[in-house]
C-alpha cells in the first residue's frame, strides 16, 4: 500500500529525531525516481532514501546499499552542487498531508550562508523530490510539470513552489471535536459502509485503518450503518484511532502472509487474525526498509529483464514445441518393422500382383495364426518398385530414428540450459547480474554479441561469504561465472556444492587441503539453495563434493556439468542468515 498520511506524520516525527544537525557529505541517484543522501553527525552516519515511485513513494533511513550507475545524472549533480555539505536543521510534514520537507543550511556559490528545502510530494503517480532555494523558487525537481501536463499546478525550475492541491471535500480529523466526529458518525447515511465513509470523509485515513475502526467496532471490516444497533461502538473505535494519532502514540506494525511482508500500518491491526501475522518493528525506517527491500528490488529487475526473459521464454517455448513434433516422429519412426514385413511378403508373392493393381492380398507367413495381409500399393509402380519402396521407407525411418533421438536429447540439454538461464534471470538483484546474463546469451547465441554488451557496468565478481568458521565461499552469478569458478578459479580440493536437480548457482569453499566443518558445509548449502530456483522452500536439497570430482561434458552448454561421490544435505534457504554471512565477507 502506498503510504498513509498518518504514518508520513510519524516518519517525520522518527526523522526529526534521527536527521537533526547531520551533514549531507554525498548524493547519490541509484535510479531515476531516488536520491539517496548520504549523512555523517555525531551519532555515527546513515543513508537516506527519498523515492518517488509512482507506485510506492517514500522518505526512510535505509541500511540497504544500492548499486549507483558509473555517471551520475544530471539531477545528481546539481543536488550535490547544492545540498553537499549542507546541514540538516528542520524536518517537518504538512498536516494530514503525505509532504515531507527538509530544511538544509547551505552555501550558495559566493560562499554566503543559505538555506535550501528539500521537498518529498508522496503522492502517489503524482510524486515528486523538489529543491527550492530561501526565496521559495524552485531550484529543479525530479518531474517537471508544465501547463500542458497540468492546469493546477506548474512544477518548473524559477517558479514559486506551491504544495499540492488539497483534497477540498474532506475534513482534517484532528481539527474536530470527538463531539462533532461523534454527531458526524450520527448522520451518516443508513446505507452507507462505515469502512468507504470514513474514506471518503476524513483526510489521511488509509483504506486498511478504515477498514480496522469498523473492525474494532463490531467485528466486520466494511458494514453498513444500518446493521449498528447503536453507532456509538462505531464513533467510540474512530475516536480511539484518532486519540493515538493526536497524541503520537504510534507503534510500527508489519503484517505477513506466509512470511512475505503484506502492508504496513501505525497500529496493530486484527482484522487479519489467522490470516496474516502481525509483527511490531524497531521504527518506521527500519519498517519501510525491511518491507521494500525484497518488494522493490525485486519488481525492478523484473522490469529491467523482461527484453531477456521474453527472449529466453520464447526460445524455450519453441524448442518445446519441436521437441513435441520429434517425439511424435520417434513414436512413428518405431513401427518401421511394419514396412520391412510388408516388402518381404510383396517380394515373396511378387506373381500374384497384376501391373496397375491398387492392393493385393497375400498369406502373412509371419503370422502364427495363418492370417492374410493385404498390401496396399502404388498403381503407378510396378510390383518390384512397390516392394522396393517399402525397404526403401525402412531405411529411412531406421536412420531418422537415430538422428532423432540424438536431435531430442541434444534438445533436452538445450531446454535445461535455458530453464536455468531464467532462473539466473528470477535471481538476479542489481544491474550487474543482469549484465552478466546478457553477455552469457551474447555467448550462446541467443542475443547478437553488440547487443548483449553495455559500456558502464563493472566486471562481474562471483558474491562473496564467509562462515562462522571463517571459510570463504564465492557464490557463480550466472552460468558463465559458474564454469569459470568451478573449473578455474576452484582448487580442486575445495568443495563444490549445487542445488540437486534444481537450477541454481555453483557455491564453492574455499578450503584447499584442510576440510571445512560441519557448520561451514551447511552454511554454503544454505546459499545453494537461496540462490537457487528453490529459494522459497524448505529442507531443499544440496549436493556436495570435492571440485575434482566435478567434470564438464564435451559440448555441454555454459554452467552444464556431471559429478560424482557426493553427499547430500537439507537446508532451508534463509535471507537473514545470507545477509550476515555477506556482511562476514566484508559486504
Amino acid at each position: 500500500m502506498p503510504l498513509d498520511a498518518v504514518v508520513v506524520r510519524a516518519l517525520a516525527a522518527e526523522l526529526r529525531d534521527e536527521l537533526l544537525n547531520m551533514k549531507i557529505d554525498k548524493v547519490f541517484q541509484p535510479e531515476k525516481d531516488e536520491l539517496v543522501l548520504s549523512l555523517r553527525g555525531a551519532r555515527g552516519s546513515l543513508r537516506l532514501l527519498l523515492s518517488a515511485g509512482g507506485s510506492h513513494p517514500r522518505v526512510y533511513i535505509t541500511k540497504t546499499q544500492k548499486e549507483n550507475p558509473s555517471a551520475p545524472p544530471m539531477l545528481c549533480m546539481l543536488m550535490r552542487k547544492h545540498l553537499c555539505g549542507g546541514i540538516i536543521r528542520e524536518v517537518s510534514n504538512e498536516p494530514m498531508e503525505r509532504v515531507i520537507h527538509l530544511d538544509i543550511d547551505t552555501t550558495d556559490e559566493f560562499g554566503d550562508p543559505s538555506r535550501k528545502r528539500l521537498t518529498a510530494e508522496l503522492i502517489g503517480r503524482h510524486s515528486n523530490i523538489i529543491l527550492t532555494g530561501a526565496d521559495g523558487r524552485i531550484i529543479d525537481c525530479l518531474r517537471r510539470v508544465d501547463s500542458d501536463m497540468s492546469g493546477a499546478r506548474q512544477v518548473l525550475p524559477g517558479l514559486f513552489y506551491r504544495l499540492p492541491p488539497g483534497q477540498q471535500d474532506k475534513r482534517d480529523p484532528l481539527t474536530l471535536s470527538h463531539d462533532e466526529i461523534r454527531r458526524m458518525v450520527d448522520d451518516a447515511p443508513p446505507e452507507a459502509k462505515a469502512d468507504e465513509w470514513l474514506l471518503s470523509v476524513f483526510l489521511g485515513l488509509s483504506p486498511l485503518v478504515c477498514r480496522e475502526i469498523a473492525f474494532l467496532s463490531c467485528g466486520d471490516v466494511s458494514p453498513r450503518f444500518f446493521e449498528f444497533s447503536d453507532r456509538k461502538s462505531f464513533s467510540d473505535a474512530l475516536c480511539r484511532v484518532l486519540g493515538l494519532i493526536e497524541n503520537d502514540a504510534f507503534k510500527p506494525y508489519m503484517l505477513r502472509k506466509n512470511g512475505a511482508p503484506a502492508d504496513i500500518c501505525f497500529m496493530p491491526v486484527s482484522q487479519y487474525s489467522g490470516v496474516m501475522e502481525g509483527e511490531e518493528m524497531p521504527g518506521f525506517s527500519a519498517l519501510l526498509d525491511t518491507f521494500y527491500a525484497q518488494r522493490d528490488a525485486g519488481e525492478r529487475m523484473r522490469q529491467r529483464s523482461q527484453d531477456m526473459t521474453r527472449t529466453v521464454s520464447s526460445a524455450r517455448d519453441r524448442l518445446l514445441r519441436k521437441l513435441v513434433n520429434q517425439e511424435k516422429e520417434l513414436e512413428s519412426a518405431k513401427d518401421r518393422e511394419s514396412l520391412r514385413r510388408l516388402g518381404d511378403l510383396l517380394t515373396a508373392n511378387l506373381h500374384l500382383v497384376r501391373r496397375g493393381a491398387e492392393s493385393v492380398t497375400v498369406d502373412d507367413f509371419y503370422s502364427e495364426e495363418g492370417e492374410v495381409a493385404e498390401i496396399r500399393l502404388n498403381p503407378k509402380l510396378s510390383p518390384q518398385q512397390n516392394a522396393a519402396r517399402f525397404y526403401k521407407d525402412y531405411s529411412r525411418m531406421k536412420n531418422a530414428e537415430k538422428m532423432l533421438f540424438a536431435q531430442i536429447e541434444a534438445g533436452k540439454a538445450e531446454l535445461f540450459y535455458l530453464e536455468s538461464v531464467l532462473g539466473e534471470i528470477s535471481l538476479a538483484e542489481s544491474d550487474s547480474d543482469l549484465q552478466g546474463i546478457r553477455s552469457e546469451l551474447g555467448e550462446t547465441g541467443y542475443l547478437k554479441k553488440a547487443a548483449a554488451k553495455k559500456r558502464g557496468v563493472p566486471a562481474l565478481r562471483p558474491l562473496r561469504f564467509r562462515s562462522e568458521a571463517g571459510f570463504l565461499i564465492l557464490v557463480g552469478r550466472n552460468n558463465l561465472q559458474n564454469d569459470e569458478l568451478t573449473l578455474k578459479l576452484a582448487d580442486k580440493n575445495d568443495v563444490w556444492l549445487h542445488t540437486q536437480k534444481i537450477h541454481g548457482a555453483h557455491v564453492i569453499i574455499s578450503c584447499g587441503s584442510e576440510a571445512p566443518d560441519d557448520l561451514t558445509v551447511t552454511q554454503a548449502a544454505m546459499l545453494a539453495a537461496y540462490y537457487s530456483k528453490a529459494r522459497g522452500g524448505a529442507k531443499v536439497p544440496v549436493d556436495y563434493t570435492i571440485v575434482r570430482n566435478v567434470k564438464k561434458p564435451p559440448g555441454a552448454r555454459p554452467g552444464g556439468v556431471i559429478y560424482k561421490d557426493f553427499k547430500t544435505a537439507f537446508v532451508t534457504p534463509d535471507q537473514a542468515a545470507v545477509a550476515e554471512l555477506h556482511e562476514k565477507a566484508g559486504g
